[in-house]
């Protein structure tokens, strides 16, 4: 009887511990939409950009970055039209050039944007109506990124709050992610106070809103998502339906993931890294709770997405058929 009844109380306790608020699992996510006819490619005029970029969304601009370009590296874009209207910045060590090309991010307020150079460990300020102007337009140096710990990806609030994914380098070919409180100009880094735990060589990717002072991270070896708020509370874990909390060597699930308006869409491949199956193919829709809303499947493989809040829609990087698309979201989510 004892033993029964110590089991029992196991059971009890465990049960309480499965917060239905805070830890979510989907075994079903089967609300599957065929987008594919919605997908509408445009053209990035005589402008050649290679199958490794990334796309940013700056006031009326979209930004590409080419991680190999053999001209220059930044390229803006009128975000309604898709007309070419500015390049910048050769890849190189010399004054005003970029070594290894990293994030993006926006100062609305004073209409700059940040380009990371994780080659010289710098970040460069750029005057975004200097760029559109001056073809020979040189940045400045906006801070310099620790060699121990350093943001690749971050939020920028102000000079003294940006909420980033750090990667601290440990050994040899290894490094410990993180998100933590970054101040641009002392460069003092608070992690956030919650980390998922247990889990062995921890990959994920990573966004921020401003709007709704929420994180996310997408784990990409676990079929796991979290969401907390600025101070690093947790809001919730979600948990898919491939979800072991023994790390998988060849799949990988989330490859990429943005707040748009009031939901979160991730990327989601699932499949094998060594195939095409790698690249993900569709979004998976939540809402800012973490439930599961649908699933919005493309048809292609897709590389890198950022959301365009202005005219609603999804400006979408493809290794496929086609290069560069938009995605109206309208009647959609």
């Amino acid at each position: 009887m004892n033993k029964l009844l110590y089991l029992l109380l196991i059971i009890a306790s465990w049960s309480c511990s499965q917060n239905p608020e805070t830890e979510k699992h989907q075994n079903k996510r089967d609300q599957v939409i065929d987008v594919r006819d919605r997908v509408k490619e445009f053209s990035t005029q005589d402008v050649l950009i290679g199958r490794i970029s990334r796309s940013y969304l700056i006031d009326d601009y979209l930004i590409v970055t080419d991680y190999n370009a053999p001209d220059k590296l930044i390229h803006l874009f009128d975000k309604n039209t898709f007309e070419h209207l500015a390049s910048s910045t050769y890849q190189g060590q010399g004054p005003g050039e970029i070594t290894i090309i990293g994030h993006v991010e926006f100062d609305e307020a004073n209409r700059r944007f940040f380009v990371s150079d994780h080659g010289k460990l710098k970040i460069f300020a750029y005057d975004l109506d200097s760029v559109l102007t001056n073809p020979d337009y040189q940045p400045s140096v906006k801070t310099d990124m620790k060699k121990k710990q350093f943001p690749d990806k971050y939020l920028y609030l102000n000079d003294t709050l940006c909420i980033a994914q750090i990667i601290e380098p440990i050994g040899n070919n290894n490094y410990k992610p993180s998100v933590a409180r970054w101040n641009m100009s002392t460069g003092e880094i608070i992690p956030m106070p919650y980390e998922f735990p247990g889990l062995k060589k921890v990959r994920f990717i990573y966004a921020a809103s401003a709007e709704h002072k929420l994180y996310v991270q997408c784990y990409t070896q676990y079929d796991l998502m979290t969401i907390c708020d600025f101070n690093g509370k947790l809001k919730c874990n979600i948990y898919g339906p491939k979800w072991d909390s023994e790390i998988t060597q060849t799949q990988h699930y989330t490859l990429g993931v943005a707040f748009c308006g009031d939901k979160i869409l991730a990327l989601y491949s699932g499949g094998d890294h060594r195939t095409d199956a790698y690249y993900p193919t569709k979004f998976l829709v939540f809402d800012l709770n973490g439930n599961y809303l649908k699933t919005l499947e493309t048809g292609y493989m897709i590389t890198d997405f950022c959301y365009d809040k202005d005219n609603n829609r999804l400006i979408i990087n493809f290794n496929d058929e086609i290069q560069f698309a938009y995605l109206n979201l309208e009647g959609i989510i």
